[in-house]
Parts: C-alpha cells; sequence; structure tokens
C-alpha cells in the first residue's frame, strides 16, 4: 500500500538529525576501544593500526567505521532534501501560520541539525583524513566559529519566539500537553556541546577559554529552560493528558540529559588540561550515574505511556503517520551514546570493570540491544516517509 507523505513540516530536519546522531553513535564506540595515547580523540593514524591487527577489534572497528560513513551519507542526503523543503515552505502560508502558534518552536530543529552537522563532519575528517591531527588547532577555531553561527541562529528563533509570546500572551497551554516545547533547550544543549568539544581537546589556552565560555553560555539557557518548560509541560499533561502522536516527546530529556552530560565532562577535561583543577575519577563515576538513571527513568515513563497507547503498534510498524515519530531516533542513539561514556568514564576509570573483560562485555550487551533497535527504527521511518 502506498503511503502519502504529510505536508512538509520542519520537525522533518530530525530525521537528518537521527542520521547524523547515528554516525556519531558508531564512532564513540571506536573512540573507548580503540587505543590512543597522547591524543584526546581516536584518529586515521590510530584507528589504522588497530584494523591492521586482524584480531575482533579489527572487525569490530572496521564495521564500525562502515556504519559511521553509511550514515553519514544519509545525514547529508536527508539535510539537503531539508533545506530544499523548508525554503519552499518559507513561502506557503503554512509558515505564516506556524510561525504564529505554539508550533514555531519547531524552527529550532533547524541549528539543532546544523550543530549536529558540525560533529559528523569533525568526526568524518578526524578519522579518515591521514595527518588532520596535526593541524587540528588551526580547525578548532573554525569549529568555534560554526558553532557560534549554530548558536547565533537559535538565540535568533528562540528570542523572536518567546518575544512574541511574552507581548501578545497567545501561547496556546491547552495545546502544550507534551514535552514538545523542549526542543529548543535540545537545540542549545547540542550547540553547548559543540563548544565543549575544542575546550577539552585544543592545547591554546585562548580555544580552550572560548570553548568553555561557550559551553557554559549555552548550557546555562538550556538548564534555565528545562525548568520553566518540564513545569508547565507536565502540569498540561496531568490536566488534560497527552496525546498519541506527542507521547514520543516524553523521551526527549534522554537525549537533553546526554548532551549537558558530556558538556559537562569535556569542561572538565578542558579545566584539568589548563587550570590544573584536577577532577577525581570519582566524579565521573557520580555525574555518569546520575544522567543514567534519570535517562531510565524518563525512557521507563516515556516507554510505558507509548506503550499503553498503542504507538509502536500504530506509527512504527502500522500505516499512521506522524512526522514527531522521528523523535524516537535521538534518545535511542543519545543512551546509547551515554552508555558507552558510563561504562568507560564511570566504570573502567575507577577500576570496577577491567576493559574487554567477561563483565566489560556484560555491561554493554544491553545497549546494543537497544542501538539496533534505534536503527530499524531509522529504517522504518525513513521508508514510511519514503524519504
Amino acid at each position: 500500500m502506498n503511503i502519502k507523505r504529510p505536508n512538509y513540516n520542519p520537525l522533518y530536519f530530525l530525521a537528518a538529525l537521527g542520521a547524523g546522531g547515528l554516525s556519531v553513535s558508531f564512532f564513540v564506540y571506536i573512540n573507548f576501544m580503540v587505543p590512543h595515547k597522547g591524543v584526546p580523540m581516536a584518529t586515521f593514524e590510530f584507528i589504522y593500526q588497530a584494523v591492521k591487527q586482524g584480531d575482533w577489534l579489527s572487525f569490530f572497528t572496521l564495521f564500525s567505521l562502515l556504519l559511521v560513513l553509511f550514515f553519514a551519507f544519509f545525514h547529508i542526503k536527508l539535510l539537503i532534501w531539508n533545506i530544499k523543503e523548508f525554503s519552499k515552505f518559507k513561502k506557503t502560508d503554512a509558515y505564516q501560520t506556524l510561525k504564529n502558534s505554539n508550533a514555531e518552536v519547531t524552527l529550532m530543529t533547524i541549528p539543532l541539525t546544523l550543530a549536529m552537522s558540525v560533529n559528523v563532519a569533525f568526526v568524518i575528517f578526524a578519522v579518515f583524513v591521514p595527518g588532520l591531527w596535526n593541524i587540528v588547532e588551526y580547525l578548532f577555531p573554525g569549529a568555534l566559529l560554526a558553532f557560534a553561527v549554530a548558536g547565533y541562529y537559535a538565540l535568533k528563533i528562540f528570542v523572536h519566539f518567546f518575544t512574541r509570546l511574552l507581548i501578545t500572551g497567545e501561547f496556546d497551554c491547552d495545546a502544550n500537553n507534551s514535552l514538545a516545547q523542549m526542543i529548543s533547550i535540545f537545540a542549545f544543549a547540542m550547540v553547548a556541546v559543540g563548544f565543549a568539544a575544542p575546550a577539552a581537546m585544543s592545547h591554546t589556552i585562548a580555544v580552550n577559554a572560548i570553548g568553555t565560555v561557550g559551553a557554559i553560555f549555552f548550557s546555562s539557557i538550556a538548564i534555565v529552560l528545562i525548568v520553566i518548560k518540564i513545569v508547565l509541560g507536565f502540569k498540561n499533561m496531568f490536566e488534560h493528558g497527552i496525546s498519541v502522536e506527542a507521547s514520543p516527546t516524553l523521551w526527549i530529556m534522554i537525549p537533553i540529559l546526554t548532551l549537558l552530560g558530556i558538556t559537562m565532562i569535556r569542561v572538565n577535561f578542558g579545566f584539568d588540561h589548563h587550570f590544573d583543577a584536577a577532577v577525581p575519577k570519582t566524579y565521573f563515576f557520580l555525574l555518569t550515574s546520575i544522567v543514567i538513571s534519570l535517562q531510565v527513568l524518563f525512557g521507563a515513563l516515556g516507554y510505558s505511556v507509548m506503550k499503553k497507547m498503542r504507538y509502536f503498534e500504530d506509527y512504527i510498524d502500522g500505516e499512521k503517520q506522524s512526522v514527531p515519530s522521528f523523535a524516537l531516533i535521538c534518545p535511542g542513539v543519545a543512551f546509547t551514546v551515554f552508555w558507552i561514556f558510563f561504562v568507560h568514564l564511570g566504570l573502567v576509570y575507577n577500576g570496577v570493570v577491567d576493559k574487554f573483560s567477561l563483565w566489560y562485555f556484560v555491561v554493554l550487551t544491553p545497549i546494543l540491544f537497544i542501538h539496533l533497535r534505534t536503527v530499524q527504527y531509522f529504517f522504518k521511518l525513513k521508508k514510511h516517509f519514503a524519504l
């Protein structure tokens, strides 16, 4: 049966975002498993040596590299498609209607996805370009500029949205019975984690300082908005219930927590490197455990609601369509990524489990299942919407 794609919606950018997240997620395995002594991330030289070994890690690394490229291709393809479709959409009356409703916040998916594009590009160049790390200090200012542009774009959209609401009082609280408004927080957190990367990895204190300030600035905005929007969202859900199509938004806190958690980790690494502010190992155990605990809470709550409302049966496996379904990809990616951080910085770094021991693979096994299901959902949705 042929299914007609709905009219364009900025939430389609979430498809490109999900593909980009999947690309980066497979690199995270490589980054923690492949030794890269003296360099903060696994680059071409270290990966090439690992692949040459001919052991299980070589095959796993090669397989992960192929998936990094595979999903990066889909990210670029879907990003270009979205930019073209959005350009057409801006000329329609539907765009003006969106700009004067609660749904204006969905425009935040654009800077959110563009910030992800910078992350994908950085991973691709670091992994596949020989000798890139020798000139990386010249690239960090460009990365900071790219994230500054994405951050400015996000602030411009959000300030216009909030200003309109504060002046007119037109926010429809009855239609806010979900956590959809938190897409703006997602965008700011993505920009923050982007700024935090040069802050953690650069040997230049000026780059470190600029990256740290940018990470703290956008993280602070995200944290303040979490307090406001999560209270309003749950208040309206308790009063009116949540709609079936909006139920995936209950999982939006999972990627937000991952981004803010990684931002804090990176900023602390930068402090240790440049400001002699050594962080005890137990800090990473505590931080990663807290983030994982909150993610499990929101994950269980969202799954319970969606299961009871038959969301998966109707909108993933069935014939019903809802563009917000693409919001299911990011939580799966985010939980996978932060679980890997938890295993390596929380457990291995603190000596709780030994790397590549039996227990190491035992604690990684559950996340492999979630990662696989996320990939499966991505292709189901992509095919479902004929993208």
